[in-house]
């Protein structure tokens, strides 16, 4: 079963991966190909080798060093279902990937793989989890932008080398006359799109869920067109594993397969809304430019609450654009925005003081997560606790017993989300204890809080 992202499916799962076994990083292509011994299928030894590179939709650290990203999730839930822990190893490129399993140090290759005929001839398929399309991407002040094939012989494009998009390329090259590419053995697509975005290459070919994580980091890439109509995306291993592949298709095409692609649509994709390039380009130069001298308060916010500080500079962000001196019509002020009333239940003396501001929020925060019943998982506690903090405790636990009366889950932000906005429709508010509310509003917070959280996150690491 193939699923586009981004798109709702399925329950929030809770983050209950296997133990990682060992995390090793490749040296060189050429440690990575030296024939070995044929590998111990993982139902002998209960490790599964995994082949993967490090990127925003297969494997990172976040910012605790924790392992976190699409790739780690789906391989994590698929080990755990089969009592098997993970020993993954990191590859700088696309090609290294492919060549670590082509010589037998794999039982599988996960890190973003789209199926190819080609790639099929000399491994063996796997299931697929992501349906994406190729996109042209070039900088947004490049003239004259390149909107057809026809456009792009005077385009320089560079792409990762061993990457579909080669053959994207040769066909549209063999199609129009003079398209000219170069690969690059060196750099994954998410370093070539940094590239563009510097102007240091003109553009290059990313699968569009890369390309819309990336943009958000960096607001001038702007897609030029869709080369492909739609690509499936998922494993490889390595030649004549019928067996294990067949394994992991079967757990994939499963109930537990479906929900934890759910999970990874939810916890990376779902909530990511139009690109919108004024907004992006704002706040990464607030990011440089105001963040920097509000950073230790957040941090000392985090020791003293436990909310984590990128989580609060996001928060703060939404609320005010780290403006100390913020002020709304409505009365509320300083750089978390907060009420009179709630600064004096806070002790907030001035809330035009950023560091009582910020260190006040971040309690009111925490106040707002703890008192959710701990029985709610992570991350849902945290997004219901920032509804809380948008659209008041009261309103939120109506909302949370409309859930219940709809046969929804209340515990989950995905049924929330929906469950929320009814507080605003006469069919539903009535019969609540606080009645109407602008339930949409928090619906839309949480997802920009989350959105600027993705790129404020890389300033505290």
């Amino acid at each position: 079963m193939t699923h586009t992202l981004p798109i709702f499916r399925g329950a929030l799962l809770p983050l209950a991966f296997t133990i990682i076994a060992g995390c090793s990083q490749s040296d060189s292509d050429s440690a990575n190909t030296k024939p070995t011994e044929q590998l111990a299928p993982p139902e002998e030894t209960g490790v599964l080798e995994v082949a993967t590179r490090n990127g925003s939709t297969t494997y990172y650290l976040d910012r605790h060093e924790n392992p976190i990203g699409p790739e780690y999730s789906l391989i994590s839930q698929f080990a755990a279902s089969k009592g098997w822990t993970v020993n993954w190893t990191m590859h700088d490129s696309t090609a290294a990937v492919l060549k670590a399993l082509k010589s037998g140090n794999s039982h599988i290759a996960a890190a973003g793989l789209t199926h190819l005929p080609s790639r099929t001839k000399k491994f063996t398929r796997g299931p697929a989890h992501t349906e994406i399309t190729e996109q042209l991407v070039c900088h947004r002040e490049m003239r004259p932008m390149p909107r057809k094939p026809e456009n792009m012989p005077n385009v320089g494009i560079t792409v990762t080398a061993d990457s579909s998009y080669i053959e994207t390329l040769k066909t549209l090259a063999s199609e129009h006359e003079g398209i000219k590419f170069s690969e690059d053995d060196s750099k994954t697509t998410e370093v070539l799109l940094s590239d563009v975005a510097r102007q240091e290459i003109d553009c290059t070919v990313a699968d569009s869920n890369i390309v819309q994580v990336m943009r958000r980091h960096f607001p001038h890439l702007e897609v030029a067109m869709n080369l492909t109509q739609g690509n499936n995306i998922g494993w490889y291993l390595p030649a004549n594993s019928d067996d294990l592949a067949g394994t992991t298709r079967e757990w994939m095409n499963s109930t537990a397969g479906n929900e934890a692609i759910g999970y990874v649509e939810s916890r990376y994709y779902a909530y990511i809304g139009e690109f919108d390039f004024v907004d992006l380009r704002a706040l990464n130069r607030r990011i440089d430019k105001r963040l920097p001298g509000f950073m230790d308060q957040f941090a000392e916010a985090e020791t003293t609450t436990g909310m984590p500080a990128d989580l609060l500079a996001a928060l703060s962000y939404q609320e005010s654009h780290w403006d100390p001196n913020a002020v709304s019509p409505t009365g509320v002020r300083g750089i978390m925005m907060l009420t009179r009333s709630t600064a004096e239940s806070l002790g907030v003396m001035d809330r035009l003081d950023p560091a009582t501001a910020i260190d006040g929020g971040a309690r009111y925060l925490a106040d707002r997560h703890r008192r959710l019943p701990d029985t709610i998982p992570e991350p849902d506690r945290t997004f219901l606790a920032l509804a809380s903090y948008n659209i008041g405790r009261g309103h939120l636990l109506d909302a949370r017993q409309l859930a219940r009366d709809l046969g929804k889950n209340p515990d989950s932000w995905d049924d929330m989300k929906e469950v929320l906005p009814l507080k605003a429709d006469k069919r539903y508010y009535p019969s609540t204890r606080y009645g109407y509310a602008r339930g949409y509003e928090p619906v839309h917070y949480v997802q920009r809080i989350r959105n600027y959280r993705d790129v404020i996150n890389s300033a505290f690491n």
